[in-house]
């Protein structure tokens, strides 16, 4: 039987991993960062219907230009923001493959700091872009100055900003981020696919796009609108950026029933995001409980919480999988992370990590 390798790949994909975390079917999942909360049931009903009436001209291509959607999108972000300033895809993952096409490819790189979101590397290495990873200050923070060093050494042509930062949930400041899109050369995209979460009165890098043609902002709808199923993501910048991502999307790449579904959940948005405070709630419950535990909960403006402090992460794994809770391995020595879920979900993850709290073994 042929495998991959003898396959004629391209070389710089041999050896390579695809993208993946586990997926299995527990009670309690709390790996992948999803809001676990469903989409309330009159909402629910809204998008089927919108989703219905959609089907009636399936066999009619979708507006290619997804106008209503990216005047809604602008409507929901404010900041005087016009569609002409918003783009959109098949969730934030294509967005940023949309960046990286347009500038990136063979010959250019692409910036990050490490740790951070494993599929900015994918993604370069899927266009041909080159990718360093950066080292980040103490505590996964990220200061101006450290930031700054990194993009007069290595000049990327495209720097990839995770605010608030996965998978460490580390909240980006605005200073740092005014630094970077002031000092490089290239495009700067600042990820915000956590942004809902953080503390209220958080500002978000779309307070910087004014007079910053080269800086990007990207955000979800897979995290705060529950709306992971539906692959939606979006972006904000200047009009000529959304001219450049027109050069390499696939034609009508999104579908009709996308449109009509996301459309339905920015009409609702108030309700959608209704949860957001919950989760919220539950993300400081973990962080102060696993502190009060002996673990080394890492600041988070996210819906999960990063600890250290855990002598043997894969065992602690493995046993909170046979109990029905299953949580994320990020390959950071001592350390776990955790989606904030639902006060039920919570409650089910901190009572199982008791029974693994560096204090309970310490007196043991």
């Amino acid at each position: 039987m042929t495998s991959l390798d003898d396959l004629p790949i391209r070389d710089d994909l041999r050896g390579k991993s695809p993208y993946g975390a586990p997926q299995k079917h527990v009670p309690v999942a709390l790996n992948v960062n999803e809001n676990t909360h469903p989409i309330p049931e009159d909402v629910a009903h809204d998008i089927v219907a919108r989703v219905a009436a959609a089907i009636i001209g399936l066999n009619r291509y979708p507006d290619r230009e997804f106008t209503e959607l990216r005047t809604a999108l602008a409507r929901y972000l404010g900041h005087d923001l016009v569609p002409e300033q918003l783009w959109a895809a098949n969730g934030s993952n294509e967005v940023l493959q949309h960046v990286l096409q347009a500038f990136g490819g063979p010959g250019r790189t692409a910036l990050g700091f490490g740790p951070t979101y494993s599929m900015y590397g994918l993604l370069s290495s899927g266009t041909g872009t080159g990718w360093i990873a950066a080292d980040r200050d103490g505590d996964f923070e990220l200061s101006p100055e450290t930031a700054v060093a990194a993009i007069e050494r290595h000049d990327p042509d495209v720097v990839l900003l995770c605010s608030p930062n996965n998978p460490t949930g580390t909240p980006l400041s605005l200073e740092t981020i005014a630094a970077v899109a002031d000092a490089a050369r290239g495009v700067v995209v600042v990820d915000e696919a956590y942004h809902e979460f953080a503390d209220p009165g958080t500002p978000s890098a779309l307070t910087l796009l004014e007079g910053r043609p080269r800086l990007l902002v990207s955000r979800t709808m897979s995290k705060a609108f529950a709306f992971a199923g539906a692959r939606v993501g979006y972006l904000a910048a200047a009009p000529a950026v959304i001219d450049a991502l027109r050069l390499v999307r696939l034609p009508y790449h999104l579908s009709a029933l996308t449109q009509a579904a996301a459309l339905g959940a920015l009409a609702h948005a108030d309700e959608m995001l209704a949860m957001v405070d919950e989760i919220r709630a539950q993300r400081e419950r973990i962080t102060r409980e696993l502190r009060g535990l002996g673990f080394h909960p890492y600041r988070s403006g996210a819906n999960f919480v990063l600890f250290g402090g855990v002598a043997d992460p894969h065992a602690v794994f493995e046993a909170l999988l046979d109990r029905g809770i299953l949580i994320r391995e990020i390959g950071l020595p001592g350390c776990l992370r955790v989606t904030a879920g639902t006060e039920a979900e919570t409650t089910a993850f901190l009572e199982a990590m008791a029974s693994f709290a560096p204090s309970t073994a310490a007196n043991a």
